[in-house]
């Protein structure tokens, strides 16, 4: 018997995300595609919403306003951050679950960051991050 599996990272769709539409046309389709948009991927492991989390994708907006204060490295260290921790979701759609989280303290400095994560996905998602005053 043969059971026909399907990937999961070819359905992504436009969200209709209300709470963050500044970042919708920025972000568009967030899919699990290292190469679109210049998006990086880094390898990581972490339990975040009593889910394995094995990869981090971040996508570039934030270089637009925040590259003298945010880098990749800063955004892992945010991300290490939500590890072992269960958060609710700011906006979800059928896809992803967005998420707004702040402040985070790192280095004495504290920061948002916004992510999501995808149903049955074992990616974070950055979509944008920034020092918080």
């Amino acid at each position: 018997m043969s059971t026909q599996l399907t990937n999961p990272f070819n359905t992504c769709k436009r969200s209709k995300l209300f709470v963050f539409p500044q970042y919708l046309a920025l972000f568009g389709k967030f899919c699990y595609l290292k190469s679109v948009d210049n998006r990086r991927s880094y390898s990581i492991s972490i339990m975040v919403n009593d889910r394995l989390i094995s990869e981090i994708i971040i996508d570039p907006h934030y270089e637009e306003k925040h590259a003298d204060s945010i880098t990749d490295e800063v955004i892992l260290a945010l991300v290490h951050k939500l590890d072992g921790k269960i958060f609710d979701p700011d906006d979800m759609d059928e896809e992803f679950q967005y998420f707004k989280t702040e402040p985070i303290e790192l280095d004495g400095k504290n920061y948002r960051l916004v992510w999501l994560l995808k149903e049955n996905c074992l990616f974070i998602g950055v979509v944008n991050a920034f020092r918080r005053p």
